[in-house]
């Protein structure tokens, strides 16, 4: 079958699977009313290598997709997290080389994303590479996705960053019930403009991704112009530049310095986001090869230039000191506390409401993809496009473990925990994708790669997800976690979340089938709006 251009590639109709030919009534559920025949659609593994387009369309251009990059990767770490890197390496010097080095880490992983994003491009991202690499044990892929989708794929921890920060730059006392409020709403509001409003979403997003770059690029001529100013010392301060006191006072301890690079490494996270939504992209393979580098190259650059910026007008010594408010002292020695007091939290809660938005865009997908393959209930329902040509149901599982933990947990150090078992847990998907890679280029050399990843980087990836997995269970000086809890406690239960997945997909796929005497098959068909879906059938064993 000749393939047409990626922007205007039809929904794949080969022959029809095998499967299809099950019995209506051997089904778990009855969707025939709802779906036309099996023989219009085939929804085997094989075509992901193929592209799909969704059914409201590819309204991702090139620019767009760069601004879901960028809006993704800058969050509130470029503000916060520097003021801790220079205390634990000591001097300037090696703090820009770890974030020059967190860069090339970053790069390298997202050359493992583009070689799969354009091998494979369909929306889904490691949804759809796990399924593709490992398809024994059957399902096991899929139900492990679709735990981490569903109970952690959320964005509470930006929403509630952008509550507290809005509330400051209001001069409005902070509590938990206004911060949660405002929480809530901001997650409402993005749930009601992406569902209901689509291509209006995509250009709000786009919009708050060029005031991030705007903020940023105006922090770094302030940088500049503050060496003009007769009262600062930015002078005296961008001494530390200087060849000779560049390295002075370096902490080159390898736990610090590890500890450091896995601060910048998350500061990076998020280069992966369009490889959620390929579905949308126009000429998703041509664009994912030359925009997924640009977009982070811009964020690299403009990182190493605030962190010149943040060193020229804050003094060494105040920004070693600073913990997470070195943004803050930025901005009050250039332009006074008043001004600085209101200037920062909005730059916060913009950066934050914007790391929201293109979260969530790219979340609903995934849960739309978890949910066309059968594995979510009331999967017909939040697989389809209706009403508002828009994936609805997508948004709607990701709204609603996003707003319980907003509400429910009794403190704010929660939070970080929640992030951080999330994290952890994303790392397995992480290092199964490395070694998945290295296995299709040995086992699959018959597959078409646009682009290719280093071998090195492959590698890379996996080691640095070995690492962080390990690392938990190294015990800290103190002996007790950043948030009060043992400080394995988020690796345990990240960690046995995925067991719980493993010994779930254990029950329902393996021990219930056999003890009832049928096997669990894929059927594949579509629903009216369009959309192709998978229906998981019970067969009478023979």
């Amino acid at each position: 079958m000749p393939q047409t251009p990626y922007d205007q590639q039809p929904l794949l109709h080969p022959e029809p699977s095998s499967i299809a030919s099950a019995e209506p009534n051997q089904s778990t559920d009855n969707l025939q009313n709802d779906l036309v025949p099996p023989a219009t659609n085939d929804r085997s593994i094989e075509l992901d290598t193929l592209p799909e387009t969704a059914t409201f369309g590819r309204n991702l251009t090139w620019t767009s997709a760069y601004m879901l990059t960028v809006s993704r990767i800058v969050g509130s770490g470029i503000f916060a997290t520097p003021g801790n890197i220079y205390k634990s390496v000591g001097s300037v010097g090696l703090a820009l080389t770890v974030w020059i080095f967190g860069a090339a880490v970053a790069a390298c992983g997202l050359a493992v994303s583009m070689e799969l994003g354009c091998m494979l491009p369909r929306s889904g991202g490691s949804k759809v590479y796990l399924e593709f690499m490992y398809r024994r044990p059957r399902f096991l892929a899929s139900t492990l996705v679709a735990v981490q989708a569903v109970l952690l794929g959320f964005t509470a921890s930006n929403c509630i960053v952008f509550g507290e920060y809005m509330l400051v730059a209001l001069d409005m006392e902070v509590t938990a019930f206004s911060q949660r409020t405002l929480a809530v709403g901001l997650v409402t509001a993005i749930t009601i403009v992406h569902g209901c409003f689509l291509k209006t979403g995509i250009w709000i997003q786009n919009a708050l991704a060029w005031v991030k770059i705007g903020l940023m690029a105006f922090m770094a001529v302030l940088g500049v112009v503050a060496l003009f100013l007769p009262r600062t010392s930015a002078r005296d301060n961008a001494e530390a530049l200087t060849f000779s006191l560049l390295f002075e006072g370096s902490n080159w301890d390898l736990l610090t310095l590890s500890t450091a690079l896995f601060k910048v490494t998350y500061s990076f996270a998020g280069y992966d986001n369009v490889n959620n939504v390929l579905n949308e992209v126009k000429n998703p393979v041509r664009t994912l090869k030359t925009m997924a580098p640009t977009a982070l190259l811009t964020v690299a650059v403009f990182y190493l230039m605030l962190n010149i910026a943040y060193v020229i007008v804050v003094p060494l010594e105040e920004i070693k000191t600073s913990g997470e408010l070195i943004a803050a002292l930025f901005f009050e020695k250039i332009l006074g506390a008043n001004v600085g007091s209101t200037v920062l939290p909005i730059l916060v809660a913009i950066s934050a409401a914007g790391n929201v938005m293109v979260g969530t865009f790219a979340q609903a997908r995934v849960n739309q993809e978890v949910a066309r393959q059968g594995f979510l209930p009331f999967a017909k329902y939040l697989s389809s496009s209706y009403p508002f040509s828009s994936p609805l149901g997508g948004l709607i599982v990701h709204y609603i473990p996003s707003v319980l933990v907003i509400v429910l947990p009794p403190q704010r150090d929660v939070y970080a925990f929640i992030l951080d078992v999330e994290g952890y847990a994303a790392q397995f998907f992480a290092m199964a994708i490395g070694i998945g890679t290295l296995w299709l280029r040995k086992s699959r050399p018959d597959l078409k790669r646009p682009f290719k990843a280093w071998r090195v980087a492959v590698w890379l990836r996996i080691a640095l997800s070995s690492c962080m997995i390990v690392a938990p269970f190294i015990p800290p000086k103190n002996g007790k976690g950043d948030v009060g809890f043992w400080y394995a406690t988020y690796a345990v239960v990240g960690g046995g979340l995925l067991v719980c997945g493993v010994i779930y997909w254990f029950l329902w796929t393996v021990l219930i089938p056999h003890l009832r005497g049928y096997r669990l098959e894929e059927e594949a068909n579509m629903l009216k709006d369009g959309t192709s879906v998978t229906k998981l059938v019970k067969v009478k064993s023979q």
